[in-house]
């Protein structure tokens, strides 16, 4: 069995939707254990024991999340080295342009050397049936892959 992790975190709906969307996608892989975490409530075990993940953030004042943050900071040091090379997407809503919050997640992953395998989603203003379509396509080609071993 394996997993796909995704942590989120959002004080409205939006990020909620597009981690919910992927979450759904992954979710008729019956080989994979999908597990949605806000990022209060995800540590370093739950990212050392997931095979692929998907972060999910908000941009607050050009940034990521103050909470998404915290999770990178409380995994990466006990994480660093030890998942080098698993999958990771990005999951973003934003009303401005969402640079900022992309550029600072994407920079501090780096460290972990987790493998993009796909550009971030970004939900600009709103959160549309496109979007989340190509959340649910996301979450259902990281399960996949996880199974047939192509991550």
């Amino acid at each position: 069995m394996k997993t796909l992790l995704i942590v989120y975190h959002t004080r409205g709906v939006k990020t909620t939707q597009l981690a919910e969307a992927v979450a759904k996608g992954a979710g008729g892989e019956p080989d994979v254990r999908v597990r949605l975490l806000r990022c209060v409530d995800a540590g370093p075990q739950d990212v050392l024991g997931a095979d692929a993940i998907v972060l999910g953030t908000p941009e607050n004042f050009g940034y990521m999340s103050g909470m998404m943050k915290d999770f990178l900071e409380r995994i990466f040091y006990e994480c660093e080295g030890k998942v080098a090379g698993r999958p990771w997407a990005l999951l973003v809503s934003a009303g401005q342009d969402g640079a900022g919050a992309i550029s600072s997640v994407e920079r501090i992953v780096t460290g972990l050397r987790l493998k993009k395998v796909q550009e971030p989603i970004l939900a600009l203003k709103e959160v549309t049936p496109e979007i989340l379509a190509r959340c649910e396509e996301l979450g259902a080609a990281l399960a996949a892959g996880l199974v047939l071993g192509v991550y």
